[in-house]
């Protein structure tokens, strides 16, 4: 069934132009490959996690300097070219999810587990300083790993 003129995606969008936020105040921004995408998607992140989203961004980019970023499925996505990706986040309601695809390769391995044998989760709650060295630790593993090819 066609849908009416009225209703087209941009409906969805508040009149203000910013991207609707989703559950637990994730952005809803169009799939896009680049950086443009991706600072769209930080931009659009709510309160603390904005900060939080772009420290997590500056430093993926400081420890692999030949990233690859898109925005898929409501989400930052990280990878190199021709390896699939090695890391995304998602907007929780409490808390920032940082997914690494290859996660249970990585020492240490991060803390919460997935569903997934392979992708392990670290997450990022509000007021709660994380271990940048830790962190840049496993995305320089994840990187070098054979990443996640959807």
């Amino acid at each position: 069934m066609a849908q009416s003129p009225s209703r087209t995606r941009s409906a969805t969008r508040p009149a203000t132009g910013k991207p609707v936020l989703l559950a637990g105040g994730n952005p809803q921004i169009p799939k896009g490959d680049g950086d443009a995408p991706v600072q769209a998607y930080l931009d659009a992140m709510p309160g603390w996690k904005q900060d939080v989203g772009r420290r997590l961004d500056a430093l993926i980019a400081r420890n692999v300097p030949d990233v690859s970023k898109a925005v898929r499925w409501n989400s930052p996505f990280y990878g190199r070219a021709g390896q699939g990706w090695f890391l995304s986040f998602h907007c929780m309601t409490r808390y920032i999810k940082v997914a690494f695809f290859r996660g249970m390769s990585l020492d240490p391995v991060p803390p919460v587990e997935s569903r997934d044998k392979d992708t392990r989760y670290f997450h990022i709650h509000e007021g709660e300083a994380f271990d940048e060295a830790l962190m840049a630790h496993w995305i320089r593993q994840a990187a070098t790993l054979p990443g996640w090819k959807p």
